[in-house]
């Protein structure tokens, strides 16, 4: 079994979409949205649903423990990213992001908060919701991809990541802010970090050459190399798969990298290889889900606190 890592939580909290569909109070920042075109609402959100729980089981299959939710509000078409809106971190600490999007501000659930409360050792919650009314978001871990282990905080300079509710953060729960700018080919703006870049216990998946100053570029692939993981480098296209929107996690014989099967299909075999050195690529059938922007990593909230006895 692979050692234990603070960087793979062996625990995640899933929320089940009931009413799956492509947020269009998101699609202005988001290019990795797709339109359902003319596909029925609810074929696609049964689709979207099927898909989920059977990415459930089969994590599940690998002895990670799920603690999945229903998302029954027909409001929340994004409930299915609870990464957004919270994390979780060593000590028993808990974090409540501000969310840019009005209808995605209805996913934040005290249902969720309590049970945290009751399953593991919560100290304190730290809720910056209330930095909405002034502009400032910072949505979770899709806006920001942690180093639990050298404890910083990568981050695309984005409207979803204000420079002041990240400093906040990043002084309250000990990390250091390391933003950078990114653009696609057609120079739009990354909207969140964890499409461009996955951080595991050993390696580092990145779309380095997708940040556009070329001296952040150099030092973000150096503090990463300085960490002694392995840098796996993606192209646009691979990250257009969502190959960089995965999440190391640890099950119940070793760690795991969850992963869409478009990304899996996207990596070459030598990038997998390198991968399988140090955890084993669990690919999850989420096509349906893919539409909404968003892949395996954003639908994932890793717990990292003490389980209660």
């Amino acid at each position: 079994m692979s050692r234990p890592s603070v960087q793979a939580p062996a625990a995640i909290v899933m929320v089940r979409p009931h009413h799956f569909s492509v947020n269009t109070e998101t699609a202005q920042d988001n290019a990795f949205q797709a339109s359902h075109g003319d596909a029925d609402s609810a074929l696609l959100a049964r689709r979207a649903y099927d898909e989920h729980s059977a990415a459930v089981a089969e994590l599940e299959r690998h002895g990670v423990r799920v603690h999945v939710f229903e998302g029954e509000d027909p409001a929340t078409p994004d409930c299915v990213f609870p990464n957004n809106w919270f994390s979780t971190h060593a000590g028993g600490h808990v974090a409540i992001y501000p969310m840019k999007a009005m209808n995605r501000r209805r996913e934040r659930r005290s249902d969720i908060i309590e049970m945290l409360k009751a399953r593991y050792r919560v100290q304190d919650v730290i809720d910056y919701s209330g930095l909405e009314p002034d502009g400032l978001f910072l949505e979770g871990t899709g806006a920001m991809v942690l180093d639990h282990i050298e404890r910083i905080a990568y981050a695309v300079a984005s409207e979803r990541t204000n420079p002041i509710a990240l400093e906040r953060f990043c002084t309250h729960f000990g990390f250091e802010p390391m933003v950078f700018p990114a653009t696609d080919s057609r120079s739009k703006p990354i909207y969140h970090t964890n499409v461009l870049m996955c951080i595991g216990t050993d390696f580092a998946l990145i779309g380095d050459g997708m940040i556009t100053d070329r001296a952040r570029r150099e030092e973000v692939v150096a503090r990463l190399e300085e960490s002694g993981r392995v840098v796996i480098r993606l192209n646009e296209a691979q990250i257009g798969a969502f190959a960089g929107n995965a999440i190391e996690l640890q099950g119940r014989d070793a760690r795991l990298l969850a992963l869409s099967r478009t990304a899996f299909d996207a990596l070459t075999e030598s990038q997998r290889e390198m991968i399988a050195e140090s955890a084993t690529l669990v690919p999850l059938s989420i096509p349906t889900l893919e539409m909404a922007g968003g892949s395996v990593r954003c639908t994932m909230a890793g717990i990292h606190l003490a389980p209660r006895r």
